[in-house]
């Protein structure tokens, strides 16, 4: 492999680093140029190499650290542009990291430290791929973490390149399948329909003429992503599903859509379940439906005259909001970020403005609203909050009655909130109030809007934390009665059950972060402590070390720990536990917070911790890590 020879002086002169020390290293001459002559296994990435001019102006220094050791090239003002480490100490380079705008967006991983990489993964802005290539040839054969819109991107790729390959890798394996839990005559339709789509691709591929070498992805489009809820035609979990996903496709300055149809997420990504449509005329949507809740697609292009696809107009300003985009990524500070998010809502503006159809000016609205807001939250545009107030005032004269406008309030009032909590000196409790005072009215004027079921949960959440039980729990059982459907109902009806699990007995039940099985009821005669938390919150850690002094001195008396880890990425909990380890199982699934053992209790936040007798009843739904030793005191004398 091409790639690999080019390595193997730079894997030397690291051993002779590590060995020799610093002086050696200075003598041993290794070049900017040499190191900047390394390229990532995967043709994909984009990242920063100077100019032959700016390469003499690079450094290389060594950098040892926790046992890490290994080479920095940094440019002329001191920004990482490279690193190439020594992880295991075993004098040989195991990690190629690759920089943009001094972040680190890919990396090439030799996780079995043989000298060659298995493992392709992006990081920052450039997303969160992580690929497994098993037998080192260069290629990817399947993915460990891939976001549903990449997922489409790949799809793309390999319709562009007839790559069959490729298209395999995001298509469930069986055994993803299986872990689904749905019921037998859906994971048997599924079975077959996955099947055949890795049979007809090769076909399709090479049959259409709407993707090829010159196209480019340039969107992903979908509605929100939905819940197969457990019992669903025999499902025993719940499954996440966009049900409808298609891409904007750009070829010779042309745009097209391409229909992807239902994405499902698997543990550590997302995946498709058939063909893609739309690729004998790109003009017009060709599919009626998701699989799981047949909706129709409601994204179609704007038709127009000729053979042309989307008017130029509109194919301008999509190559304008790709632009902007990637330019929110490397932006400088928050002037530019702010400036950037101006534009990109004028350009979804004009969008708006030169939709044929209301249903195409409904679905840019949503996405400027959506966009503004979510700005805002994050504290890049201040200025949306009045830009959104704008929109709300006009929507409000044109079509006070219709769900975009309620849509917009909603938008409008989350934003003003997240606003408000950023500035300086923030009086907490009063906008707290505020919001929650917001949010009631707004299920009073729009009971049956598509966010009242999320406005209604927000002031549950919001009682819930100001210690109002009573009122968290009707909240939450509001949602169960008048959206029982709702994406929100479940985690509501795990809540209200949470909030009332004092003197009943808990079930929970699962595998553990390493595949075992494990459950509260194999713990009975024991008192359980049962204990929520994640990589991601230094509380919950803070707390984990907090336990292991209680278990030991409790353990005599009866006292176990069952853990609950929510990360989204199962190989953080497995990281942390070997560097880290603890005696108690640790329960796991995919989705974070909204994975099954989270939902089913409404966990909100971390750490939480529940405590259980011996009978399997709660004793306390909230106890904190600081009150154990005087309440297990008290309990387990």
């Amino acid at each position: 492999m091409p790639h690999a020879i080019r390595r193997i002086p730079f894997a030397v002169s690291l051993a002779a680093s590590v060995c020799l020390g610093i002086s050696d290293v200075d003598a041993a001459k290794v070049t900017a140029a040499q190191a900047l002559g390394l390229r990532p296994i995967q043709s994909d990435v984009e990242y920063d190499t100077p100019t032959a001019a700016d390469i003499e102006k690079c450094s290389v220094q060594v950098k040892s650290d926790g046992g890490v050791a290994g080479w920095l090239v940094l440019d002329q003002g001191g920004q990482l542009l490279r690193r190439f480490l020594d992880s295991n100490g075993d004098n040989k380079v195991d990690l190629w990291c690759y920089y943009r705008g001094g972040i680190e967006v890919y990396r090439d991983i030799d996780a079995d430290f043989n000298g060659k990489a298995d493992q392709y993964r992006w990081l920052g802005t450039a997303g969160i791929r992580w690929g497994l290539d098993s037998n080192e040839d260069g290629k990817i054969e399947r993915w460990k973490m891939i976001s549903a819109e990449e997922v489409t991107a790949e799809v793309v790729a390999a319709l562009a390149n007839r790559d069959a390959t490729r298209f395999q890798c995001v298509l469930p394996t069986a055994q993803e399948l299986t872990a689904l839990g749905l019921g037998e005559v859906q994971q048997r339709d599924l079975s077959k329909k996955v099947a055949e789509a890795a049979r007809k691709f090769p076909e399709l591929a090479s049959g259409q003429s709407v993707v090829n070498s010159n196209s480019k992805w340039l969107n992903f489009g979908a509605n929100r992503p939905g819940i197969i809820p457990t019992g669903w035609e025999g499902a025993t979990r719940d499954v996440t599903v966009y049900d409808n996903a298609s891409a904007i496709v750009e070829t010779d300055a042309k745009t097209a859509q391409v229909i992807v149809g239902t994405l499902i997420q698997v543990d550590g990504g997302w995946r498709v379940i058939d063909l893609p449509a739309n690729l004998s005329d790109a003009r017009t949507v060709s599919v009626s439906g998701g699989y799981f809740f047949q909706q129709a697609v409601a994204r179609q292009p704007a038709p127009v005259a000729g053979e042309e696809g989307l008017s130029e107009a509109v194919q301008k300003l999509l190559r304008d909001l790709e632009q902007l985009d990637k330019s929110l990524e490397s932006a400088a500070g928050p002037a530019e970020l702010a400036k950037l998010h101006a534009s990109r809502a004028d350009v979804l503006e004009q969008l708006t403005q030169n939709a044929d159809t209301e249903e195409d000016r409904e679905n840019w609205v949503r996405q400027l609203v959506d966009g503004i807001a979510a700005a805002v939250q994050s504290g890049g545009y201040a200025a949306g909050v009045d830009r959104l107030q704008a929109l709300l005032d006009k929507l409000q004269r044109q079509s006070p009655d219709s769900h975009l406008t309620a849509h917009t309030e909603f938008m409008y009032l989350s934003a003003q909130y997240a606003h408000k909590l950023q500035q300086p000196n923030a009086k907490y409790a009063e906008i707290q109030q505020e919001w929650l005072a917001n949010l009631a009215k707004f299920v009073d004027s729009h009971p049956k809007a598509e966010d009242a079921s999320e406005a209604i949960l927000q002031l549950a959440v919001g009682e819930e934390f100001a210690g109002k039980d009573e009122q968290a729990v009707a909240w939450y059982g509001k949602i169960l009665e008048q959206f029982p459907k709702a994406s929100q109902a479940p985690k509501a009806a795990g809540a209200k059950r949470r909030l009332e699990a004092v003197g009943k007995t808990l079930s929970l039940s699962g595998t553990t972060v390493d595949g075992k099985p494990a459950s509260l009821d194999t713990l009975r005669g024991r008192t359980v402590l049962i204990h929520y938390w994640a990589t991601w919150c230094e509380p919950c850690k803070q707390d984990l070390s907090t336990l292991k002094q209680v278990q030991t001195k409790f353990a005599k008396q009866g006292f176990t720990v069952l853990g609950v880890n929510l990360d989204s990425d199962r190989a953080l909990a497995t990281a942390y536990l070997q560097d880290n380890p603890l005696s108690w199982p640790h329960l796991y699934e995919p989705g974070g917070l909204d994975s099954r053992l989270a939902t089913e209790l409404g966990i909100l936040t971390l750490p939480t911790m529940i405590l259980v007798d011996k009978d399997g009843k709660v004793l306390n739904r909230n106890i904190h890590a600081a009150e154990l030793d005087e309440e297990l005191g008290k309990r387990l004398r």
